[in-house]
């Protein structure tokens, strides 16, 4: 896939540049989304292949990425990555990560300082890493002028109140102490449910089912429409295979109906899907083709820094 970690693009009056923190390899293809047969990847290895699948491993090609909004006189972040020197036990490629992020945003024309809304579109771990940097022991918020826009629903399901998410993963309860819980208290946190309108340009609207409150964020700028859908989808075979969920889903039923009702509203309007770790471009656009769906034209960038 391509390695360039800084690309942007203009919808209408609002730029989009595109922060890699990692890319490349992840793991098992079938075991990313467990629904989609070999014979899925196998008779689109022409275009999955370098930039989606690695074909002679059998490994799905991802990216961690932020994505750069500088809408209405603001900058927004969506989605923050997986962090630094984080405990992560459950999850191998996160554990101590270290990383350059800071350094690309940076590079980007963005400072901490510069941040004026972050928007994390579910609570897992490499959503909501950047939220915040190690400080004299702790956590404190990396972006110290930002609003943290956070699914209600989210910051119930693995906040203490709830056990950290019942407790079913240790790593549940280390992300929200050390990614969440200090943006509340620093006061930066505002909990939204159902939808949150940003600007004239960008609204959040709920997409529950890969989390109880994951969201996508709807871009409206002149003729040119966006729709960035978080953890909807992690591969383009789901666009083939809508039913198909992530293994990381947690309500299956409701990933599943969101991810359709979300791809049937991006074929009818014209918005340019989003997903937070496409590889490749990242963002592409979307047909209908007979009752199923079909994908249009990748996004086309220009390179920046």
């Amino acid at each position: 896939m391509k390695n360039e970690s800084r690309q942007s693009i203009i919808l209408g009056d609002v730029e989009i540049t595109r922060v890699i923190e990692w890319a490349g390899p992840l793991g098992p293809a079938r075991n990313l989304v467990p629904g989609a047969g070999a014979e899925v990847w196998k008779e689109n290895e022409d275009w999955l292949s370098p930039d989606h699948w690695e074909a002679d491993s059998d490994r799905a090609v991802v990216a961690l990425q932020t994505w750069v909004l500088r809408s209405a006189g603001k900058t927004v972040l969506v989605d923050t990555g997986v962090g630094n020197g984080r405990e992560r036990p459950g999850s191998p490629h996160f554990h101590h990560r270290q990383g350059d992020f800071l350094g690309e945003l940076a590079r980007a024309g963005v400072r901490p300082e510069d941040v004026d809304i972050v928007v994390n579109t579910h609570v897992h771990g490499d959503h909501v890493g950047w939220n915040t940097v190690a400080a004299d022991g702790g956590w404190v918020p990396t972006f110290p002028n930002a609003q943290y826009l956070v699914p209600a629903a989210d910051d119930h399901h693995f906040g203490p109140g709830n056990a950290y998410g019942r407790g079913l993963r240790e790593d549940d309860r280390l992300i929200y102490e050390d990614s969440i819980a200090p943006v509340h208290h620093a006061g930066q946190a505002v909990l939204w449910d159902g939808a949150h309108r940003i600007d004239e340009h960008l609204t959040l609207e709920s997409a529950p089912g890969h989390t109880p409150g994951s969201a996508v964020l709807r871009l409206t700028s002149g003729t040119d429409r966006a729709v960035f859908v978080g953890d909807l989808l992690h591969s383009p075979v789901q666009i083939l295979e809508p039913a198909c969920n992530s293994c990381f889903c947690l309500d299956a039923g409701q990933a599943a109906a969101s991810r359709r009702r979300i791809l049937e509203r991006a074929a009818d309007e014209g918005e340019l899907l989003v997903p937070a770790h496409f590889g490749g471009t990242g963002a592409v656009e979307v047909r209908r083709q007979g009752q199923n769906f079909a994908l249009g034209e990748w996004a086309g960038y220009v390179e920046v820094g």
